[in-house]
């Protein structure tokens, strides 16, 4: 299924992490019209990961909180091709174990932080969605929606409360 959106000049995604066992109905309307969801890690059951599966194509990785049988094959990290970009998802951005620019990754996803963050570095967007279930730091529960069109990268923050 994957395959299909590598080579599509547009697509919609569905960005969101540590949910913690807890997929809100604000959660699913968001990623109702998404072309593939991105899970930063942190989902904590498998009744989320199937009901994120239901939704639309998902690329998950592994969380310090994903644990059992379910998760056993949970990467802690994945490159995935997306409308002609190189995306690297993990679940820590302190884990990063590459130079994403010298690799051509224009962006990175992560999470843990359960704060929703964006910075550009060197080209390179760094994007953290925030938490689904679990914000801190006075952050509504989020995540986020990132479009990538004609080679470029534009995202938006969608509240969940």
């Amino acid at each position: 299924m994957l395959a299909a959106l590598k080579n599509r000049r547009r697509l919609l995604l569905g960005v969101i992490s540590d949910t913690h066992g807890h997929l809100s109905p604000a959660a699913v309307g968001a990623l109702g019209r998404v072309d593939v969801i991105l899970h930063a890690g942190d989902i904590d059951t498998p009744a989320v990961f199937q009901a994120l599966q239901g939704l639309a194509p998902l690329v998950a990785v592994r969380g310090n909180m994903d644990r059992g049988r379910w998760a056993a094959d949970l990467p802690s990290a994945e490159i995935v091709a997306l409308a002609g970009l190189q995306v690297y998802l993990l679940h820590d951005l302190m884990s990063l174990d590459l130079d994403p620019a010298a690799a051509d990754i224009r962006l990175v996803i992560s999470g843990h932080t359960h704060r929703p963050a964006a910075e550009n570095r060197a080209g390179v967007l760094l994007l953290n969605p925030g938490s689904a279930a679990l914000p801190r730091g006075g952050q509504p529960a989020s995540l986020a929606l990132v479009r990538l069109e004609d080679g470029r990268i534009s995202h938006r923050w969608v509240s969940l409360e």
